[in-house]
């Protein structure tokens, strides 16, 4: 029987965190915007309460827009035909305009998936055991998909194949659900320092200080002489049996890392306030911080600073593919691999006017930050 080691998961949402389920929602057909929110339709009980047997309303209902069958005295906390209400409105009111979608369960409960966890934890696991195997880059040993370019390192860095892989020891459970007031409305922008921003693109997101509880398991008889006569010992067991630890320590390294960057964008004090009140927040030994979700982008999908201490190896992951490259830079020009990767996902705070009209945009948040509290 398996010996697992279980610990209680208390994760206190830090800044707005997306965690995608792939659908775009499309206003006037799946949200509507009203009194300064942002009301999901139900489409079901909306079409119901319409005279579907004459043939002049389905007929109409063919040519009209969900939102268009809505009256302003429909927009009531209690009413059967929206979902659930989001606080905050998209930036863009355009026809076609859409949402990205959070994941939920089948009652439009949010919830954090164990995958997203465990895939934040394996990051920081692998980052580590980079440093202490001594690895370095190499481009002769990137697989052809740059989907699954990093493959070889991962049977270095976690096991030979998917039976001696270390994260087979790490079980997280999908959290408790979440009510769904604990949606928001959050607008992001791809920002660089310089240069102009990036599309607005708007997204549903657990809200700040929303806690989330699950469980994590570690499967200790994989570490022990049982395994070992049966082929399915896995190393590295003092760096999964020590998570949190390498957690902190990565934790501290990006937030450092995206302090700085953060300090060098214009009007990005509210961002670089975030990072700095969590480098200097006291960190109990059961704690660290987490990146969870939509946002996080390369450097939290891969070994990330492990591989631009070298500038070849960089320069040659950086060129397009039509020249044997990996175009990682999507097209754009690095001057220095350090800088790289250049731009960030950060949401936005609007000002508007008394019509309603953004007059300013700040940033104002980065996403999917989280403290992360354990125990036994």
């Amino acid at each position: 029987m398996p010996d697992f080691k279980p610990y209680r998961l208390k994760i206190t949402v830090l800044t707005p965190l997306h965690i995608g389920n792939g659908r775009e929602m499309l206003k006037d057909y799946d949200y509507a915007v009203h009194g300064g929110r942002t009301w999901r339709i139900n489409e079901n009980a909306l079409l119901e309460a319409q005279d579907v047997e004459d043939p002049r309303v389905a007929e109409m209902l063919a040519r009209v827009k969900p939102a268009q069958l809505l009256k302003p005295q429909d927009f009531t906390e209690t009413s059967p035909y929206f979902r659930y209400i989001l606080k905050g409105t998209p930036k863009s009111s355009a026809e076609g305009a859409v949402l990205r979608e959070q994941i939920k369960d089948a009652f439009d409960h949010p919830y954090l998936p164990g995958t997203t966890v465990k895939g934040a934890l394996r990051t920081a696991l692998g980052w580590y055991l980079w440093e202490k195997r001594g690895l370095r880059p190499e481009v002769g040993k990137l697989g052809g998909s740059p989907k699954f370019a990093a493959s070889g390192y991962e049977r270095d860095l976690f096991g030979k194949n998917p039976n001696n892989d270390l994260l087979r020891a790490l079980h997280v459970a999908d959290s408790a659900p979440l009510d769904t007031a604990a949606l928001m409305l959050a607008n992001v922008r791809v920002l660089t320092q310089r240069g102009k921003p990036g599309s607005p693109v708007e997204v549903e997101a657990i809200r700040r200080e929303m806690v989330i509880e699950t469980e994590l398991k570690l499967d200790t008889v994989l570490f022990s002489q049982w395994a070992k006569t049966r082929e399915l010992y896995l190393p590295n067991s003092d760096a999964l049996l020590n998570f949190a630890e390498v957690a902190r320590q990565y934790g501290r390294h990006v937030i450092q890392r995206e302090l700085n960057w953060a300090k060098g964008l214009t009007n990005g004090k509210n961002v670089a306030a975030q990072y700095q009140g969590m480098l200097d927040y006291p960190l109990a030994q059961n704690a660290f911080f987490l990146q969870l979700g939509w946002g996080g982008g390369w450097e939290q999908k891969t070994f990330g600073s492990r591989l631009k201490r070298d500038e070849g190896f960089m320069r040659s992951i950086l060129k397009p593919r039509n020249q044997n490259g990996y175009d990682v830079a999507r097209g754009r020009k690095i001057h220095n691999v350090q800088d790289f990767p250049i731009s960030r996902r950060i949401a936005m705070a609007y000002r508007r006017n008394p019509q309603g009209e953004i007059t300013d945009e700040i940033p104002a948040l980065p996403l999917g930050w989280a403290l992360v509290e354990f125990s036994d």
